[in-house]
């Protein structure tokens, strides 16, 4: 670690500790040329694979995008948060393990529909209906009977 006080590489770690829910290493550091003390924090980078629209646009992952639309399907349900982060998690989890750089915008909605269908059943079939643009009331029947016929 370069030195931000001489620009010297040659640096020492005095103490390390896990910091902020210890997803984080705080290192105090000394340099070894002109003795000044420094912080330095690391945290983990886990590269998200690029997601591929159906118009074959390519755009890196957006959590925020994927937070979003399970939080409108989830709108006056009465989920606690904790479950949504779970699911989230779960989701971005699942999308590191493939190991694939490029994933289509379809898997990603197969994840949230797989999520939403374990946090309510409401809240799945709002989401369904908006990500198959449901045309009809049947199609929301059919849905609706496919999750009885698997309870």
């Amino acid at each position: 670690m370069r030195c931000p006080f001489c620009f010297a590489i040659n640096t020492k770690v005095i103490n390390s500790r896990l910091f902020c829910s210890e997803t984080k290493v705080r290192r105090r550091r000394k340099c070894q040329i002109c003795n000044e003390r420094f912080t330095t924090f690391e945290i983990i980078e886990l590269i998200m694979p690029r997601i591929i629209k159906n118009d074959k646009i390519r755009e890196p992952f957006d959590e925020k995008k994927l937070s979003i639309s399970m939080l409108k399907a989830l709108e006056k349900r009465n989920i606690d948060l904790y479950s949504i982060e779970s699911a989230i998690s779960n989701i971005k989890n699942q999308l590191r393990s493939i190991g694939e750089r490029e994933v289509k915008s379809k898997f990603i909605g197969k994840l949230v529909m797989n999520e939403l269908k374990k946090i309510d059943k409401v809240a799945y079939i709002r989401f369904v209906s908006v990500y198959r643009s449901f045309k009809d009331v049947n199609e929301f029947w059919e849905e609706i009977d496919k999750l009885e016929c698997n309870k």
